[in-house]
């Protein structure tokens, strides 16, 4: 330690900024001191235990997927059609009818003979590397606390979201790319906030893109300079540093400005790596046919992309605001929002196995919660149902062609081994080597952690 006038001892903090302007700068000189874009690994955190995952791709149905036309059949509901049985008396969004079958015809799949609905015979091919989860149950029957429960651990937006939870926890692969990017065409109804860090550093938070249009160029609009070169960039660039130098001396520990450092470093660098990540086109031919032309399709061959080189959280959210939320003609809407989402998901799934990914890379599907099993007015609709759903995971140290919990009869009610968001969150941690109740960070005058004080790790499904 050194002695101080001011403190009687120097931090090490303040040592890097008296001779280096803090780590911001350092990395940002160092950054302009080369023009190379090759991707490049950087230093990690140390995982709390041996890891079985090193990413994640987060297929996230905005709306909310039933669970009953999907992957959990109730052949109930059609004896006891119409019918209102006690078990339908739950807090839903609006007023519900009686029971309302299902028209899906549901087909045993895989080795494991688990059945899925017949609109998913792509995603059924790789039911043997799925861990299905048909008792998820949550805490509100509405989509923005819904919503932020699934994506934040909490019920309002003011926590971190996941992603950001696991770059704080474990860091980047590619120095190049975000480590956390959210695809999503538009907005949700929380909006940003769900892929927000909150009171994490900044630079935990999610790079959003609109995937509406997946040119590279209106994908990221500004990246590059067409005013300058790199050289001249370069120059601009290391006058900022002076400025922020001399900002940061008289400012120990300025977490917003190191952030926006950060940013600065990092579009710097997405000018050379951005251009070819993001460029699908790049793909043969013949395999964006196997993805398929769609908007959910091209966004899923670009999540692989991005995995592939290093980013660590990709979240895809299907479809602007919540496609999924089929409050009237569900049997058509479901259907076709089955369809849509079949083919992209199963080549996904193809082509992480073929290239050897699949093992370290985590992939998650559902919504913020499911749909009740009885009709919502006399408009073919289903109500939202937090009580009891579906969702499953796949790859990353997943034992695949299993299914964890039951639900009751109908499908309104988790019932055997439960299993509450906290209890995802906690196990999604762990297959990525953390231990969820040792991940924190002190704010506010207490430590916060994305599993709040709940949550267990649902062993069954872990391979």
């Amino acid at each position: 330690m050194i002695n101080t006038s001011r403190h009687g001892i120097l931090t090490r903090r303040e040592i890097l900024q008296k001779v280096g302007s803090g780590f911001g700068m350092m990395s940002l000189a160092g950054m302009l001191s080369t023009l190379d874009a090759a991707p490049k690994k950087i230093p990690q955190q140390t995982p709390h235990f041996a890891p079985k995952a090193k990413r994640v791709i987060f297929l996230f149905m905005s709306g909310g997927p039933s669970q009953v036309d999907t992957f959990d059949p109730k052949p109930a509901l059609k004896k006891y059609e119409g019918q209102r049985p006690a078990a339908a008396n739950i807090r839903t969004a609006s007023k519900t009818m009686g029971l309302l079958p299902s028209p899906v015809k549901f087909i045993n799949s895989g080795k494991s003979g688990i059945p899925v609905s017949e609109h998913l015979p792509n995603i059924a091919k790789h039911v043997d590397d799925m861990a299905i989860i048909r008792s998820m149950h949550t805490d509100f029957p509405n989509h923005a606390p819904a919503l932020c429960m699934m994506n934040l651990g909490t019920l309002t937006p003011t926590r971190p979201s996941l992603g950001s939870w696991l770059t704080y926890g474990l860091g980047t692969e590619n120095q190049n790319l975000p480590g956390f990017l959210a695809l999503c065409p538009g907005k949700p109804v929380v909006g940003p906030k769900l892929w927000g860090s909150a009171f994490l550093p900044g630079k935990h938070q999610a790079t959003h893109i609109n995937n509406k249009d997946l040119t590279p160029e209106k994908m990221i609009p500004y990246l590059k300079n067409e005013a300058l070169t790199p050289e001249e960039q370069k120059k601009q660039l290391d006058l900022v540093l002076a400025i922020n130098k001399q900002h940061l001396n008289n400012r120990v520990g300025d977490s917003a400005l190191e952030t926006r450092i950060k940013s600065m470093e990092l579009a710097y660098r997405m000018q050379f790596a951005a251009t070819d990540a993001f460029d699908i086109s790049q793909e043969p031919e013949k395999l964006q046919e196997a993805y398929g032309k769609s908007e959910f399709s091209k966004s899923c061959l670009l999540a692989r992309r991005l995995s592939e080189r290093g980013v660590r959280f990709v979240q895809v959210y299907y479809g602007n605001r919540q496609p999924w939320d089929t409050h009237s003609n569900h049997d058509k809407s479901n259907e076709r929002l089955c369809k849509d989402i079949d083919r992209p998901i199963g080549q996904l799934m193809t082509d992480l196995k073929q290239r050897g990914l699949l093992d370290e890379t985590l992939i998650v599907w559902g919504g913020e919660f499911g749909r009740t099993p009885t009709a919502q007015g006399g408009i073919n609709g289903r109500d939202h149902n937090p009580f009891g759903f579906c969702m499953w995971l796949a790859g990353g140290g997943i034992k695949g062609g299993v299914v964890h919990g039951e639900s009751d009869e109908f499908g309104f009610r988790a019932m055997q081994d439960k299993v509450h968001v906290h209890d995802l969150h906690a196990t999604i941690l762990h297959l990525l080597g953390i231990d969820h109740e040792r991940l924190t960070y002190h704010y506010s005058g207490r430590d916060f952690r994305l599993t709040d004080v709940a949550g267990e790790v649902v062993q069954n499904i872990i391979a």
